[in-house]
């Protein structure tokens, strides 16, 4: 078994980000019900509204170095730390500038580009986090370009239990002294926790890292009129932000773009006729509590598409399009197999699941919605992974904007006439055009092949029988309807999916017999 891991670094990887990946949303699941009932819709959703900021700001200082830090050690891995240094270098001093222009006009950003002021005490806290989030992004771009994925999977579940220990201390310090919770409670969690993952995640740095190889003795002394370390600057920067600058500019149009439709939304849903607290009410229950449970199993694609780039970078570098192929190939089946279930598993649970864990039936109605979204959206994740390993940047940008730019199109035209349900069938027509063009780009790339039988219609066929085994059981004997209604979802969901599962399972050994 361990010489089978060694071999599929790939699976290894993404079997322990996945897991790590699900307790982190499990303990994110507990985090946003708790959240839900201490700021309410409302809270969340002018909670959410800073975010584009962070993610902006995210773009241009970590995201974009962290990729580019992952792909340049895993094709030069003798000077892998000497690759983190630079781009930490970079990405703590665009991180730390960030910060402090967030802080100096955080009233002006609310109020011209969030048009909402309550959000101007949010921001400075949102501010010191972007540092902390630039480290912990380049510590996980090293640990992602050399496959070792502990680290960064370790992190995720630190990062999240201290800032819910931290939470729950001062909410519980706030009640005790008769003090108000509010929304800024919601940010300094959010500080909290990058705190805590940047300290743990660039501890394990110093102490684990291994030592980069001698360097040639070709390539020693050709800059001796400046001093080592200066040299050592210039030699690996200039490559590492020739890849981070393209993706870098693409992040940040993305990200712009994508704030543009977080802050049209609330101004859209007032234009249809709600009034402000409707309008973000609508909007907390929508991104803070029916996405996040959209988006649990994205824990499994989201795992699968970080090891992917570097996968697929390493082996056009060796010229192995089998390799190529195969991944794809192979991300491609997973990836519809998940999102299949998902639409069975949200469009019979979703109202349960929304009454149970937030007391919001509305929830329950966008989760039946947006079920739909699940195989897309999963499917362009990791396609778009590969593309970008495969050095296709500029085509994800280009697909990414031509998604985003529709979706922009159902906020502005489709809200102000039709509500909410605009917004909703935008997404799903969004994820399904940028997963087709994904797929059409990957297509003329490599020579993979798919089976539409093996891939889509034997997997919804198996959802179906999945499901009359399950009506057919829990018509005859429910054991699980006198439990807590969220456990008796759980555990019906469960039973869905093992029988779904164990159809795959049959199917696949009978294949290969």
């Amino acid at each position: 078994m361990t010489d089978f891991f060694k071999k599929h670094t790939l699976i290894a990887g993404t079997l322990l980000l996945t897991a790590t990946g699900f307790a982190t949303r499990v303990l994110g699941f507990f985090y946003r019900i708790f959240l839900s009932r201490a700021i309410g819709a409302e809270g969340l959703g002018i909670y959410s509204m800073v975010h584009p900021i962070y993610g902006i700001c995210f773009a241009l200082c970590a995201g974009s170095i962290q990729t580019a830090i992952s792909r340049f050690v895993a094709a030069n891995v003798q000077r892998g730390k000497q690759i983190f240094h630079t781009g930490l270098l970079i990405s703590l001093t665009l991180g730390l500038g960030l910060a402090g222009v967030i802080i100096r006009f955080s009233a002006p950003l609310s109020h011209y580009i969030l048009m909402e002021d309550r959000c101007a005490p949010l921001l400075p806290f949102i501010a010191v986090s972007v540092p902390f989030s630039a480290v912990h992004a380049c510590v996980n771009g090293y640990y992602y370009g050399i496959r070792k994925t502990n680290v960064p999977a370790i992190s995720q579940i630190v990062e999240q239990t201290i800032r819910m220990a931290g939470v729950f201390l001062i909410a519980d310090i706030l009640t005790e002294s008769g003090r108000e919770i509010t929304v800024e409670l919601a940010v300094v969690g959010h500080l909290i926790g990058e705190l805590a993952a940047c300290l743990f995640s660039l501890l394990c740095f110093c102490l684990s890292a291994p030592r980069d190889k001698e360097e040639p003795a070709a390539h020693k002394g050709t800059q001796e009129d400046r001093p080592p370390l200066l040299a050592s600057f210039f030699r690996t920067a200039s490559p590492l932000m020739a890849l981070a600058l393209p993706l870098m500019g693409n992040r940040l149009v993305l990200n712009v773009l994508a704030s543009a439709e977080a802050i049209w939304i609330p101004s859209s849903l007032s234009s249809y006729g709600l009034s402000s607290q409707e309008a973000f009410s609508i909007y907390g229950v929508l991104t803070g509590m029916a996405m996040p449970f959209i988006m649990f199993p994205s824990a499994i694609t989201n795992s699968m598409a970080v090891l992917l780039l570097p996968t697929v970078a390493e082996a056009q570098a060796a010229g192995n399009d089998s390799r190529i192929a195969q991944t794809i190939s192979m991300s491609l089946r997973y990836s519809l197999y998940m999102g299949i279930l998902c639409i069975g598993v949200f469009t019979m649970f979703g109202p349960e699941l929304g009454v149970s864990v937030f007391k919001d039936p509305s929830a329950g109605v966008f989760m039946q919605i947006l079920a739909w979204l699940c195989p897309f959206l999963y499917l362009a994740t990791t396609m778009g992974s590969i593309l970008n390993g495969l050095g296709k940047t500029t085509t994800t940008f280009v697909q990414n904007v031509a998604a985003l730019l529709l979706r922009l199109g159902f906020v502005l035209v489709g809200i102000p006439s039709m509500g909410i349900m605009a917004y909703l069938w935008g997404m799903l027509a969004s994820e399904l055009l940028l997963a087709l063009l994904h797929l059409l780009s990957l297509k003329r790339l490599a020579s993979f092949t798919w089976n539409t039988w093996d891939i889509i219609v034997k997997p919804a066929l198996l959802l179906i029988i999945s499901m009359g085994i399950y009506y057919a059981l829990f018509s005859v004997w429910d054991g699980f309807d006198k439990l807590p209604l969220f456990v008796s979802t759980a555990l019906h969901i469960g039973v869905l999916c093992l029988c779904y599962g164990g159809l795959l399972a049959v199917f696949h050994l009978a294949r290969r017999d």
